[in-house]
């Protein structure tokens, strides 16, 4: 089980709390990162997840321009003598400057919404990936046949909010320009921030922020898959990812002890694995009453 941490504190209460590895980094080289972990913390982020008995992953799974690229090498050394786990990344230009580099490290694959079948991370694999990121869209059957067809190990997002558009441009216009309908910026005020609503379906609210990488819309409801762990895990799904992004940390803990306790029941006894209610329960004590929870793409269904 995976997560997303934005601070050396922040991984040891993860991992304290029940998840195998944390994917860290900083907004120069990574995408959608919860915090800022910059040269002089990812030594200490990494080393308290070693000491905690977990894996630490780097992201720098960002799109690169010219200019970007300077610094990969340098930081490629950083994370490898720092003992990172693996390096995420969907840009090739990572994979050139890994060798640049002259450093070891494990690839983990991930090109968001290009992950969809086992010749494209074949490609990869033969470049040195070791790890694919599969896309949010598929279902059920597209992640079983994947996972049998692959040599790559296959990650899963199995938790919470996904990104649907993304835009080097800080504008939110350029959003409104994609889609090609109306629709509108609502503001639900500092605690809950801004939103962008569809003139089709006003009832849902997409999260939208904007950081130093651009401008970033998420999807309305919050994949669960809690209840079909079981389904993945017999698949041969080898990492269970939950994604921290715009979550509380309270919220973000208890979908770890939830996810820890399905995953404990299910390795200890595969065929008498019964479903707890509570440990979905305790999750939506935490959930945003406007954000339902759903089973994303794994059964066809669409999120939005």
């Amino acid at each position: 089980m995976l997560i997303s941490a934005g601070s050396i504190e922040q991984v040891a209460r993860y991992i304290e709390a029940g998840a195998d590895a944390v994917l860290i980094g900083e907004s120069r080289f990574g995408m959608r990162l919860p915090g800022d972990i910059g040269d002089s913390d990812i030594r200490g982020a990494i080393a308290r997840a070693h000491e905690l008995g977990a894996k630490a992953y780097v992201s720098a799974d960002k799109l690169f321009r010219n200019d970007e690229l300077a610094g990969l090498p340098d930081y490629l050394r950083l994370i490898a003598d720092a003992g990172a786990d693996a390096v995420v990344f969907g840009d090739p230009a990572v994979l050139m400057c890994v060798r640049e580099a002259g450093v070891e490290l494990r690839l983990h694959w991930n090109a968001e919404m290009t992950g969809t079948n086992a010749a494209t991370a074949g490609f990869w694999g033969r470049r040195g990936a070791v790890r694919a990121v599969l896309a949010k869209e598929l279902n059920e059957e597209e992640i079983t046949s994947f996972v049998r067809e692959s040599s790559l190990e296959a990650q899963v997002q199995v938790h919470g909010m996904t990104n649907i558009y993304y835009s080097r441009r800080n504008l939110l216009q350029s959003y409104m320009d994609h889609i090609g309908r109306e629709a509108h910026i609502v503001d639900l005020g500092p605690d809950r921030g801004r939103f962008l609503a569809e003139a089709e379906r006003p009832e849902e609210k997409l999260p939208i922020y904007e950081d130093a990488n651009g401008t970033h819309v998420m999807s309305s409801d919050d994949i669960c898959l809690l209840e079909a762990l079981p389904e993945l895990l017999a698949a041969g799904v080898r990492s269970m990812y939950i994604e921290s992004l715009l979550k509380t940390e309270a919220y973000n803990l208890a979908v770890i002890r939830g996810y820890r306790a399905a995953m404990d029941a299910w390795a200890a006894d595969p065929e008498g694995y019964v479903f707890r209610e509570e440990w979905l329960e305790a999750i939506r004590e935490h959930q945003d009453p406007l954000r339902e929870l759903s089973f994303g793409f794994l059964y066809k269904e669409q999120v939005y």
